[in-house]
């Protein structure tokens, strides 16, 4: 499915409502070489729509492993829980930063972060190196 128009007032808003930073991981969008592009929250082959109540900015490696899902497995549980919505649910609520570790704290939480590999080696070592320059977390 080609990717939709997005209005770049549009873009500019949903970039500003989140800082500049993937409304996943908390990466600030100075700190990748390539745009944080913007996420369907509700993937449009989901019935999601472009308008402001469900868009996210994501990193590129959030956004790609997101993909299209709603969903996914709670490694504690073994459940089928949804992905963190960050139009609907506050981050807090879900997950704790430990330095550059981020820890899921709710079944959701902890679903996002296996599905996103938010604590992959490549990824919490990236953010270590970010945190020891003083630039994560951003907010």
């Amino acid at each position: 499915m080609p990717r939709p128009h997005i209005p770049i007032k549009l873009r500019r808003m949903v970039s500003t409502r989140a800082r500049g930073c993937c409304e996943y991981c908390l990466i600030h969008g100075d700190d990748r070489p390539e745009t944080h592009p913007i996420d369907h929250v509700i993937a449009l082959r989901h019935g999601g729509l472009t308008e402001a109540g469900n868009l996210a900015l994501a990193c590129a490696i959030c956004n790609n492993l997101k993909g299209t899902d709603l969903s996914a497995i709670d490694p504690v549980s073994g459940l089928i829980v949804p992905i963190f919505n960050p139009r609907t649910q506050n981050w807090n609520d879900h997950f704790e930063l430990a330095v550059a570790e981020i820890i899921g704290r709710t079944a959701t939480g902890r679903a996002t972060v296996a599905l996103l590999q938010l604590d992959s080696y490549e990824r919490l070592s990236y953010r270590r190196d970010l945190v020891a320059d003083g630039r994560y977390p951003r907010h």
